[in-house]
């Protein structure tokens, strides 16, 4: 899985709100999950959507992740 920008993985701008960030990866969740989307690579963009949102959820993480 490639590193990618967690911003433009949920498609949310720089200054998100934290509802932003939980709303955008509820979304995209829904879409890439691997029991309902028939994509072949659902799974791995699922992963990237979760850790994204991992990231850029928690506030101490998110900040670490601005920094770099």
């Amino acid at each position: 899985m490639s590193k990618r920008d967690y911003y433009e993985v949920l498609g949310v701008q720089k200054n998100a709100s934290e509802s932003d960030v939980k709303s955008a990866f509820r979304r995209l969740a829904r879409q890439y999950h691997p029991d309902v989307s028939k994509e072949e690579n659902a799974e791995e963009k699922f992963k990237e959507i979760n850790e994204a949102a991992s990231v850029l959820g928690d506030e101490k993480k998110r900040e670490q992740y601005d920094q770099f």
